[in-house]
């Protein structure tokens, strides 16, 4: 089984940064992907940014040019560098991840979830 633990969250002002990191136990054999969703209070889940393996990432245009993708193989973990916060960014974030547990065998799974919080 896999394992995943979010962590990074916290209270920063509008202009600020935080890195939220999203890591993953167990039996890994390699990674295929990662999204981060952003659920702000009163609204649905969207999708913020993807990385692939091979390194490929998309953004959603809020995020764009502010917020940072990234995963490390050595570590299993992926990281969300999120930079000019805004507090529309305000919310709860959830990392959810797709690893090769095994050849031709998949996993995918969430994070328990990270609250983040702007101030103005």
């Amino acid at each position: 089984q896999v394992q995943l633990v979010e962590s990074g969250g916290g209270l920063v002002q509008a202009g600020g940064s935080l890195r939220l990191s999203c890591a993953a136990s167990g039996r890994i054999f390699s990674f295929n992907s990662m999204d981060w969703y952003h659920q702000a209070p009163g609204k649905q889940r969207e999708l913020v940014a993807g990385i692939k393996n091979g390194g490929s990432t998309d953004y959603a245009q809020s995020v764009k040019g502010r917020f940072t993708i990234s995963w490390d193989n050595a570590k299993n973990t992926g990281y969300l560098q999120m930079n000019e916060l805004k507090p529309e960014d305000t919310g709860l974030y959830n990392c959810n991840v797709e690893v090769v547990v095994e050849p031709e065998m998949t996993w995918n799974g969430w994070g328990q979830g990270t609250q983040v919080t702007v101030s103005s």
